[in-house]
């Protein structure tokens, strides 16, 4: 049993996107569930966007109850463009489909803040 909880521990509660096809699937069943969700718009070559990988997984293990996405700008071009991705690293919170906020930068008490503070929000609702 405890094999299965290692195991467990390690897999990432982040689920990369990688196409339109994805993210559309993804928002649609995060939306028909009410499922707030938190995307991470990255870059392979940005340093101050892969240093916040660590900190954004250790947020969704805290967070389960919101869909946390991974998103390479470089990699799906189409959702950085359509979401107006200018910067990395941005964080999107989104709630039913619309951006609720915004967080441009590696800065990790605020994106700790905003997210604890969305999840707040949301639960208070429930």
């Amino acid at each position: 049993m405890d094999g299965q909880v290692e195991e467990e521990a390690l897999k990432s509660k982040v689920l990369k996107v990688d196409s339109q096809k994805s993210w559309d699937s993804l928002l649609n069943q995060a939306n028909s569930q009410s499922c707030p969700v938190v995307v991470h718009f990255t870059a392979a070559w940005c340093m101050p966007s892969v240093a916040m990988n660590q900190l954004f997984e250790e947020l969704a293990l805290v967070h389960q109850d919101i869909l946390f996405l991974s998103v390479d700008v470089d990699e799906v071009k189409d959702v950085a463009s359509k979401m107006e991705i200018k910067a990395m690293p941005t964080f999107l919170l989104l709630k039913d489909g619309a951006q609720v906020d915004k967080v441009v930068g590696a800065n990790p008490e605020e994106i700790k803040k905003r997210i604890d503070g969305f999840a707040h929000s949301f639960r208070a609702l429930s």
